[in-house]
């Protein structure tokens, strides 16, 4: 393994009922007021808005609430966050739902912190080092923002999708109880699974280093999620399934699949955020079209892992096997694959590529995004 650094402050607390334990968990940390977040009113109908204010109560915590955060969340949502913690004097922010949620948490905490413009992060013009106390109870498994620093954030005026991250929007608690996630749908479910997969396959099939361990760490996730995400398009109630995928999904992001890389990238990801920042698809629905059309493009770089995937993921015996296998699977689960399937115009094509290449300028990458590279994924997305 190469030399490394890690770092994750982030306590998880996994299981059945600890959301109700919420309020306990905070006061730990002398905080005494939080901003509750949520997405849609699913968490009053069930019950777990009512469990976590009472847990709050409880412990003699007070809170404001700011509900409505969409599955891509957007800048003026996290404008509203911002000034009520601010207004409010909130000290601590609690997301309750999933990955989109956590996002803009992480962008509230850290804007609340900050006398500029939050986008400023998005935009490298300032680095957080200072955020309200972040903390998490998930609905939804996906994105790993559970255990991870970085909030994804989209600009509605300028239909840009950035990111940030900070030594300060880590998450201090984390709870996942793998029965609050048993209504996802199972279309989120296969997004879901798309989302986990690019997070893995990112890092396994650009890194220039891979170390074994790690490799089977990566192949591990996948099958993982391959296997449990087939038990719960049957059964959704299923906890040891759903558990697992959930505890899957956290470890495909919380940078332990980094450690001994070399080299690594977000490949799919800068590709896939223009799609969602242009058209709102569902961001796992836009990875498992980008996903595989990247790989078409990659094999003959790294043409041995390739083979790796195929067989260790799929049984299969050649690249191009692996990669369509992957296809199938998307396909069995119910996730796009193609432009079409996503309802992204052909014709925009040309302008999706202009786009990316403004950014990939901006990050100083446009030696690495190319014109070339860029064209030839969208075309095998077709």
């Amino acid at each position: 393994m190469k030399d490394f650094r890690y770092y994750n402050p982030t306590r998880i607390e996994f299981g059945k009922g600890k959301e109700k334990n919420i309020g306990k968990y905070i006061s730990e940390y002398g905080v005494s007021k939080v901003l509750i977040v949520y997405g849609s009113d699913r968490i009053k109908k069930n019950g777990l808005f009512d469990t976590v204010v009472k847990s709050l109560r409880d412990n003699g915590i007070t809170f404001e609430i700011l509900g409505g955060v969409q599955s891509n969340p957007v800048l003026s949502k996290v404008y509203q966050g911002i000034e009520i913690a601010k207004i409010k004097g909130v000290e601590a922010v609690l997301a309750v739902g999933g990955g989109s949620v956590l996002d803009s948490v992480k962008a509230i905490a850290a804007g609340a912190m900050y006398n500029g413009d939050i986008w400023d992060f998005f935009t490298f013009k300032a680095v957080p080092n200072k955020s309200l106390t972040i903390f998490a109870i998930m609905t939804l498994a996906a994105t790993g923002s559970e255990m991870n620093n970085y909030a994804v954030v989209t600009n509605e005026q300028t239909r840009e999708k950035f990111s940030f991250g900070g030594s300060s929007t880590y998450p201090t608690v984390s709870v996942i109880n793998p029965e609050l996630q048993a209504t996802v749908t199972k279309e989120y479910l296969a997004y879901s699974a798309a989302d986990i997969f690019a997070h893995s396959l990112d890092l396994y099939f650009s890194a220039s280093y891979l170390p074994e361990y790690i490799a089977g760490y990566v192949e591990n996730i996948l099958t993982t999620v391959i296997r449990t995400t087939e038990i719960l398009l049957v059964d959704s109630s299923n906890y040891e399934a759903r558990g697992e995928f959930a505890w899957a999904a956290t470890q495909a992001l919380n940078f332990t699949t980094f450690c001994g890389v070399e080299n690594n990238r977000f490949d799919t990801h800068f590709i896939e955020h223009t799609l969602s920042a242009e058209y709102n698809i569902a961001h796992g629905a836009g990875l498992s079209i980008v996903v595989p059309a990247w790989m078409k493009w990659q094999k003959r770089n790294l043409p041995e892992r390739f083979e790796r995937f195929a067989q260790k993921v799929f049984n299969v015996h050649s690249a191009d096997a692996g990669i369509d296998a992957l296809l199938k699977w998307y396909k069995k689960i119910g996730t796009p694959v193609t432009l079409k399937e996503g309802n992204i115009p052909e014709e925009d094509i040309p302008m999706l590529i202009e786009k990316l290449l403004v950014v990939a300028k901006m990050w100083g990458a446009e030696k690495l995004y190319t014109k070339e590279m860029i064209s030839t994924v969208f075309n095998n997305a077709k």
